[in-house]
């Protein structure tokens, strides 16, 4: 039997571009070095088709430039757009993404943490809605929209203050009668502060309010029962909703339209996230837009810097307001 022929070694790089192996080294992390010998060993890497054993290599420095990163789905175009940004700011530093999803499964989700542990990943980017999860000893780990403990920093949209805006742009397009929706975790995040400025700001202007708040897994049949508790002779108690997602506020532009009011002439809707359609990437309705570039630049710069226990427990970090359709121009 043939021997099996052995993968190429970085000395086997130096040896075909004619370099020391230090300088093969610092090619590969990413350490500048002459434009000459960069490109001898590049040209030698692909020769040889070198390979980077990053388990081993991570033996060796105690760093795999391996991050974690923790979301509920990929189905949600939120949860897909944040992975597409933090994947892609790792790659510009060379680092690469696992990437792990949890269906909402909590005994799921805290076996890819110990995962993170078992594969030595450097750090943990996590969007969780686990009322038990144990993070990780020793592991830098990044939390957005929940808070787990003063050593774990959480990143932030500010929720308040998009709440608020959400409205007074109802507000300022003629709205005197409002309403927000809300289907989410009843645990503690970040994201319950989205009522709680929309109250605010309708408190300030004397408007009248209405809530409708359901936690995940109820129907979506309920808010048609709502608003349809809420139609009398043809008109709706209210010409303005807030709804605290976009994907709800889709959702409650195609019932309201089913039930025959017209969006925006007749009620005007105000979504959050900012979100994007698939293919033309258009807004789908009037939304708070989350800084989603922001956000993962954030949470890769904190994961990486190594110093958690200095970093704020909360960065916070702003919104805008963008038209998509279901509001008056």
């Amino acid at each position: 039997m043939a021997k099996r022929k052995s993968s190429p070694t970085m000395k086997d790089v130096a040896r075909e571009a004619n370099v020391a192996v230090g300088t093969v080294s610092k090619v590969i992390n990413g350490i500048p070095v002459g434009k000459e010998y960069r490109l001898r060993v590049e040209e030698a890497i692909r020769k040889l088709n070198y390979r980077v054993n990053i388990y081993a290599q991570g033996m060796r420095s105690e760093r795999t430039r391996i991050i974690q990163v923790v979301v509920p789905n990929l189905l949600n175009p939120f949860f897909a757009m944040l992975v597409h940004y933090t994947a892609n700011e790792l790659a510009r530093r060379k680092y690469k993404t696992m990437l792990c999803t949890t269906d909402g499964d909590p005994d799921l989700e805290q076996s890819h943490i110990l995962m993170a542990e078992q594969q030595m990943a450097d750090g943990i980017i996590c969007l969780s809605y686990s009322p038990s999860l144990r993070a990780p000893e020793g592991i830098p780990m990044v939390s957005i929209d929940r808070y787990f403990g003063a050593r774990i920093p959480c990143v932030s949209s500010d929720n308040y203050g998009g709440g608020h805006l959400a409205a007074e742009k109802l507000m300022e397009n003629g709205c005197r009668r409002l309403a927000f929706l809300r289907i989410g975790t009843s645990l503690a995040s970040e994201t319950n502060k989205r009522k709680d400025g929309f109250v605010s700001a309708c408190e300030e202007h004397g408007v009248p309010y209405t809530l409708k708040l359901a936690d995940d897994g109820t129907p979506y049949s309920v808010f048609e029962e709502f608003l349809r508790e809420h139609a009398r002779g043809g008109t709706l108690d209210f010409d303005g909703i807030f709804c605290v997602t976009d994907a709800l506020a889709c959702r409650i532009r195609t019932i309201l339209q089913d039930m025959g009011f017209r969006v925006p002439e007749d009620v005007q809707i105000v979504g959050f996230d900012g979100v994007r359609d698939f293919g033309n990437m258009a807004l789908p309705c009037s939304t708070i837009v989350q800084p989603l570039e922001r956000i993962a630049e954030t949470c890769v710069d904190l994961v990486l810097d190594g110093c958690l226990e200095k970093a704020p427990s909360l960065v916070c970090l702003p919104v805008s307001y963008a038209y998509g359709g279901t509001t008056r121009a």
